[in-house]
C-alpha cells in the first residue's frame, strides 16, 4: 500500500468534492459542511487551509496510490491547552477497510510530534462509529472515556468517545 499525506493543492478540489458528496461520510463529521458539496466548496476549504496559521492548523490530503482519497487535519487548541490538538479525518467510502485511515493517522501524528511542540493529540468520534474508533486504537490512541449525550447530529443526541495519544 502506498499511502501518504501531503499539503492540499487547488487542483485537488474535484477529488475532494467527489469524496464529500456522500451522506455516510457526512453523517460521521461535524456539522457545517454543505450537501451537496461542490468543487467550489472544496476550493474554498483548500484555500482556507493553505492560508491558515502554520503553527495551529495542520491540514493534509490523504493520497493512496497517487489519488486523493481523504482528508486529515490536526488543530491546535488555545490557552492552557496550547500543547494539545484535535484530530479529524475521513476517507472516501470506496477506500474503506484498506488500512488507509490508520496509516494516515499515524503519519499525521508522527509529523506533528516531530515538527511542533504539541504533546497530546485527541479525537472524539461518535460512539456508534466503531470503524473510526478502531482506526484510532490501531494507530496507538488510548480510549479515555465516553462523553455522554455530547452532541446532536441529524437531530439525534449522540455519545462520543475520546481517544488520545501522547508524544
Amino acid at each position: 500500500m502506498i499511502c501518504e499525506i501531503r499539503a492540499w493543492r487547488l487542483d485537488d478540489a474535484e477529488a475532494l468534492a467527489r469524496l464529500l458528496n456522500n451522506k455516510k461520510i457526512l453523517d460521521n463529521l461535524r456539522d457545517g459542511l454543505p450537501y451537496p458539496y461542490t468543487a467550489g466548496d472544496a476550493r474554498d476549504y483548500i484555500t482556507a487551509m493553505l492560508g491558515a496559521d502554520i503553527n495551529s492548523v495542520f491540514a493534509f490530503a490523504v493520497v493512496y496510490s497517487g489519488e486523493v482519497v481523504g482528508s486529515i487535519g490536526i488543530f491546535r487548541r488555545e490557552n492552557i491547552h496550547s500543547k494539545t490538538a484535535e484530530l479529524g479525518y475521513y476517507i472516501g467510502e470506496s477506500f474503506w477497510n484498506k488500512g488507509i485511515a490508520t496509516k494516515a493517522v499515524t503519519l499525521a501524528c508522527d509529523y506533528i510530534f516531530e515538527n511542533s511542540d504539541i504533546i497530546r493529540i485527541f479525537a472524539e468520534p461518535f460512539a456508534r462509529n466503531k470503524a473510526s474508533c478502531r482506526v484510532l486504537e490501531k494507530a496507538g490512541f488510548v480510549y479515555e472515556g465516553t462523553l455522554r449525550a455530547n452532541a446532536v447530529k441529524n437531530g439525534v443526541v449522540e455519545d462520543m468517545k475520546i481517544y488520545a495519544v501522547i508524544k
